[in-house]
């Protein structure tokens, strides 16, 4: 099959769509497709990342030109966004207008279909595959041995809804609390006085470091299909999210939920020794996220 992917993958610390883009390109090729970032003649397929305009690709408005002209090839739209996720007005309303001209929407979680489909989704035909995880990078590894509960969270985006303040508050409670640490992995706006701020990392070095802590957190807010919370549960960490989540909470499970910081501490001090919890989902590869995107394809 010959099957367009309009963005191109970017090498070093990125968004978590990248990962997908980048996994999509490896796997599909090895699976004996050809796999294109423009518009040409005789494609089987056109995978819609992102429908906005991109140096690394293509928006809709060329791809439903061509489909117009080209009828039988099937455009599948991946759904990873929202206007709840950065606070932003106009992404609803650009990927609804999209679900007119898509043959197939695949959502990153139960919680974004549910969310664009109140709102009106047009596409009939929808399906749900969370994304996968590189598990000879994310994996269970020997921890910190510093006498410590040390936690951890990392992300790539700096935007505010990422937990900017619920990690403001558990930097301050960690400095006030001898027995333990907290580390941010990546790129915030957040002040810290007492925390570990540690660059963006990716692949192999993201996962070593990550593996090393013993709670992760997350205070993301409606996110859609967070890689955070998926890295963190293949590396086999307690992992306790935001009731407002989004498909965090789908991923951690209600178990390790909490409202606010109050909440947050009473999990980490008390539900973390007794570890009753683990997690409501079970990291796959990228090579099996890729077969199920395949089967998606296939069935179109």
């Amino acid at each position: 099959m010959k099957i367009l992917i309009n963005r191109k993958p970017v090498e070093g610390p990125w968004g978590g769509g990248n990962l997908f883009v980048r996994a999509f390109c490896d796997v599909i090729k090895s699976k004996g497709n050809e796999v294109v970032h423009k518009l040409e003649d005789n494609l089987d397929f056109i995978f819609m990342q992102d429908p906005r305009y991109s140096d690394l690709g293509i928006s809709v408005n060329e791809i439903i030109e061509y489909k117009r002209k080209n009828p039988n090839t099937k455009v599948i739209h991946r759904v990873n966004e929202c206007d709840a996720r950065k606070g932003t007005h106009d992404m609803d309303k650009l990927l609804k207008a999209c679900s007119r001209h898509t043959d197939h929407t695949i959502f990153v979680s139960e919680w974004i279909r549910q969310y664009h489909l109140k709102k009106g989704w047009e596409c009939d035909s929808t399906s749900v595959v969370y994304n996968g995880v590189n598990l000879e990078h994310f994996r269970a590894r020997d921890k910190i041995e510093n006498g410590k509960v040390n936690i951890v969270t990392h992300h790539w985006s700096d935007n505010p809804l990422k937990g900017q303040d619920i990690y403001e508050e558990l930097d301050e409670w960690a400095g006030n609390n001898e027995g333990f640490t907290f580390t941010y992995i990546g790129r915030t706006k957040a002040r810290f006085h007492h925390s570990k701020l540690i660059a963006p990392l990716h692949g192999a070095e993201l996962g070593k470091e990550l593996s090393r802590y013993d709670v992760y957190v997350s205070a993301s807010r409606f996110d859609p299909g967070p890689n955070h919370v998926i890295e963190s549960l293949a590396c086999e960490i307690p992992t306790y999210v935001h009731c407002d989540g989004g498909g965090s909470t789908e991923f951690a499970g209600k178990h390790n939920v909490y409202k606010n910081h109050r909440a947050l501490v009473q999990l980490i001090t008390r539900d973390f020794k007794e570890q009753k919890y683990f997690s409501n989902l079970a990291p796959y590869s990228w090579e099996d996220c890729m077969k199920n995107v395949m089967n998606r394809l296939c069935s179109c």
